[in-house]
């Protein structure tokens, strides 16, 4: 595995041979002394998993994700050196019941505020995986107040908002996000009843391919999350939100932000990279080699030298 960095230094080699995807995702809060609160917000129940300590990280997870799929990181970074934790379920997704209508970025952002209001807490360390990535860069336009940096994890960003806006052009940039947006608008609830029947059978990774760069080396318990947190609701209303979102207003980023990409990512596209460092006036930029979408499960060790170190 090797790491380039797309930014103004020239292509660096990490000079370590580091294991595809070490770590299992767990389910156990205890492990990581994190509490588990309900906060009530403007959209509802919402369940967040945290523990007090300096410089707290504020944790958001994509689309297919809950709390329990950054534990893999949380691995890697033993806990993270006894920092603050904050680790979010948005309502609709993980253990946080649906709001009637999936929330809108807007939504989703007044959320994140109201529960870290409720915690007491005032500025925070933001790292944000996919659609978490997206919703962390909108907090940061709302309430620069509130964000002392952030972590872009296999954001979806340019092209996943132009793919939603103009789906049958997306068709040849990024056909996986694209038809299995198209699948998902007919088959809706029925699709989970569907993952979980190919789990049964054994032909999950067929489905999860794409979404990863080596399924078959993938821990059990990671593709038996991507099942129990894939909904197909949250994932097409994810979809409408990036499509109405203007993308400009990212220029409006004032903190320091580091995004980390995969190679083989489908559901961005490597030229996002450049795109993010000629739009944000402090960034910098990571690919990751032998990385599809899920880069803190398939290379914690590398994401959190780029972001936590």
């Amino acid at each position: 595995m090797r790491v380039t960095d797309t930014g103004a230094a020239p292509q660096v080699g990490t000079g370590q041979t580091e294991r595809y995807a070490p770590y299992p995702v767990v389910a156990d809060a205890t492990r990581w002394a994190l509490i588990t609160t309900t906060v009530t917000t403007s959209a509802g129940p919402t369940v967040v998993q945290h523990r007090p300590g300096p410089r707290p990280l504020l944790f958001l997870h994509g689309v297919a994700g809950s709390w329990t799929t950054w534990t893999p990181l949380l691995s890697a970074a033993d806990g993270v050196d006894g920092r603050g934790l904050v680790l979010v379920d948005l309502p609709g997704w993980g253990s946080s019941p649906a709001p009637a209508v999936p929330l809108d970025v807007d939504e989703s952002s007044q959320v994140l505020v109201d529960v870290l209001d409720a915690l007491g807490l005032d500025r925070v360390d933001v790292v944000g995986h996919s659609m978490g990535a997206f919703v962390g860069l909108h907090l940061s336009i709302t309430r620069p107040d509130r964000v002392r940096s952030l972590g872009l994890v296999s954001g979806t960003t340019f092209a996943t908002a132009a793919a939603a806006r103009h789906p049958v052009r997306a068709l040849r940039t990024l056909p996986a996000f694209t038809l299995l947006r198209a699948g998902l608008a007919v088959t809706r609830g029925a699709a989970r009843g569907l993952l979980r029947a190919l789990a049964r059978i054994g032909l999950l990774p067929l489905l999860a391919g794409p979404v990863f760069a080596a399924v078959r080396q993938l821990p059990p318990s990671v593709l038996q999350a991507f099942v129990d947190e894939f909904r197909p609701a949250g994932f097409l209303g994810a979809a409408r939100s990036a499509a109405r979102y203007d993308t400009r207003r990212w220029a409006e980023v004032r903190c320091p932000v580091v995004a980390v990409a995969g190679r083989q990512d489908v559901f961005a596209r490597v030229d996002d990279l450049a795109r993010l460092r000629g739009v944000l006036p402090e960034v910098r930029t990571v690919l990751l080699e032998d990385c599809g979408h899920f880069a803190h499960v398939e290379r914690p060790d590398a994401v959190v030298r780029e972001l936590l170190s």
